[in-house]
């Protein structure tokens, strides 16, 4: 088939398909891109901002390929296989949609699946025109003239360190996969976390292009540096800081509403693909400052001491698959040393806070405390808010613990959550119930808590709670939460766990000040003075004064 020479421009072919589809022209934006798919290097990567429709795009881009060589194989990868299926389901119907493709469709004798098929075209071949396949799939034996990684890093993949130098490995593969000299790699993405695979993607010799929803201010440009799209850079003089790039796709307003709904982190990744970490002081809870260990949750008695320290030999007594959602150069500890004598907890705290706000969870924290050292017990959150399934679930797990003081957000709800749970700790587990207020801003309140804490290294963590944190949605997870606590206003999506460990350390706060050391020696002190008159009274039948030895 002869092509017309305005179809062998991509932008143009794009701007036909659209038209066929019934969809709006392409934005400004979405040319570009079309530009740069065109005409950028081997390996290319296009980042842009959420519902930019660079998947579509794309697609459209691989039957372009087709247009001009139908001879192409193309691979397409994704994070999972039904997204990857989903693109070559969207491939097929352009072809069969469009008169100027109609020549691509399969014969009956040729591949015609979602999971891979052949355009008419097509010479007989081991590898087929479309293949799609998820990036756990075994890609070793593929072949292909064009490897389309779409959205291959996903928040399922990518939570960890551990999951993303696996990832890492895996799209190492592509090179073995795509042929040689001819062979092109482009991906599609938006970054998942701050230590975003898509990073390290210029190491590899790859060109990124960024298209963020808003136009950056001067310290953002700084930090993305050559990455952000050359069109943008070229009219920033008509464009000033915060102005919608694609308007015709998200406005102002629009923006504002996601942003909103998105918290600050999860805007800038999401719409504004930003991964740096501009101020090492940003994010000021640092989950290496904890102390891991295993079992803390089931103890009746805690060591006299333990002692924090970083190092290699205290990263690898931990279990190498521990989930770590921390972000780079941020691991876990063990402790350096444990005393081996053990004393009953001083104390025993409950923090809640209630559903409510369009919240649909209650989110508690247990936290006991021995000679200054704080013991996170249990943390969690339960559906409902004031269900009697989640308020006798609340009592059992202070119950568990040997709770004996609860303390209860009482920002809303004008004490009708205590009033319910206060028959059912009767009932289950007495003890202390009270509310507790605060107006400064949340953000600045945790941290001004729990950054003392951490700095002294006086918070233990049982590190089965670690794993149970890890089953819930990203930024749900307590460690997410805590990692990427910042003192913006809303910096977060989701607060409320790193919410209630605040609330139950601000209890212990008093206590906090006590020397660790003379703690253990007037703890041991005290245990011998009980053992010596156990002792005296037992053999000789004499009670010791208290004043005296004798």
């Amino acid at each position: 088939m002869i092509v017309p020479a305005k179809l062998k421009i991509f932008k143009n072919f794009l701007y036909l398909a659209w038209k066929h589809l019934h969809l709006p022209p392409p934005t400004k934006i979405q040319y570009d891109m079309a530009d740069f798919l065109q005409y950028g290097p081997k390996r290319s990567c296009v980042q842009a901002f959420r519902g930019a429709g660079k998947s579509w795009i794309t697609s459209a881009f691989a039957c372009w390929n087709w247009l001009m060589d139908p001879q192409k194989n193309i691979l397409v990868v994704s994070a999972s296989k039904t997204r990857a299926d989903d693109f070559s389901t969207f491939t097929q119907r352009l072809i069969h949609e469009l008169p100027i493709l109609e020549h691509l469709k399969p014969r009956d004798d040729q591949r015609s699946s979602k999971v891979s098929f052949d355009v008419g075209p097509a010479r007989a071949s081991h590898a087929p025109s479309c293949k799609s396949m998820g990036i756990t799939s075994q890609l070793t034996g593929s072949r292909a003239d064009l490897i389309i990684a779409d959205d291959v890093e996903s928040a399922n993949n990518s939570q960890t360190q551990l999951m993303r130098d696996r990832l890492s490995e895996t799209i190492k593969e592509f090179d073995s996969i795509i042929k040689p000299e001819i062979g092109r790699i482009l991906f599609l993405g938006t970054p998942q976390t701050e230590l975003s695979i898509y990073n390290q993607l210029e190491e590899r010799g790859f060109k990124t292009q960024i298209w963020p929803a808003r136009f950056p201010d001067a310290k953002a440009i700084t930090n993305y540096g050559r990455k952000l799209a050359t069109s943008i850079i070229e009219n920033a003089d008509k464009l000033k800081a915060g102005d919608a790039l694609d308007p015709k796709r998200f406005d102002d307003v629009d923006l504002m509403e996601r942003e909103a709904s998105y918290g600050r982190s999860g805007f800038s990744l999401q719409f504004m693909l930003d991964t740096t970490l501009s101020d090492v002081n940003k994010y000021p809870l640092k989950l290496n400052d904890l102390i891991i260990m295993s079992g803390v949750s089931s103890w009746k008695e805690a060591p006299g001491k333990i002692q924090w320290a970083n190092s290699l030999d205290q990263i690898k007594a931990l279990d190498p698959e521990l989930p770590n959602v921390g972000l780079k150069g941020d691991y876990y500890v063990a402790p350096m040393h444990v005393s081996s004598d053990y004393f009953d907890f001083q104390g025993s705290v409950m923090s809640i806070d209630p559903a409510g706000r369009g919240a649909d969870r209650t989110a508690y924290a247990i936290v006991k405390m021995l000679n200054g050292i704080l013991y996170l017990t249990d943390i969690g959150s339960l559906e409902g808010g004031y269900e009697e399934k989640t308020l006798v679930d609340l009592a059992n797990a202070a119950k568990a613990n040997d709770v004996s003081y609860v303390t209860i957000e009482s920002n809303f709800g004008d004490g009708m959550f205590n009033r319910l749970l206060e028959p059912i700790l009767a009932r289950i587990h007495p003890c202390t119930i009270e509310e507790t207020r605060s107006s400064v801003q949340k953000e600045k309140r945790i941290i001004d808590t729990l950054e003392p804490v951490f700095n002294s290294h006086r918070l233990v963590v049982d590190q089965e709670l670690i794993r149970k944190d890890y089953e819930l949605d990203m930024q749900h997870q307590l460690f997410y939460q805590m990692s990427r606590l910042t003192r913006d206003r809303s910096c977060l999506k989701h607060d409320d766990l790193i919410d209630v460990l605040a609330m139950a350390v601000t209890y212990w706060t008093n206590y906090l000040g006590q020397d660790i050391i003379l703690a253990e020696r007037d703890a041991k002190d005290e245990r011998l003075a009980i053992e010596l008159e156990s002792f005296m009274e037992s053999t000789i039948g004499h009670k010791v004064n208290k004043g005296s030895w004798i």
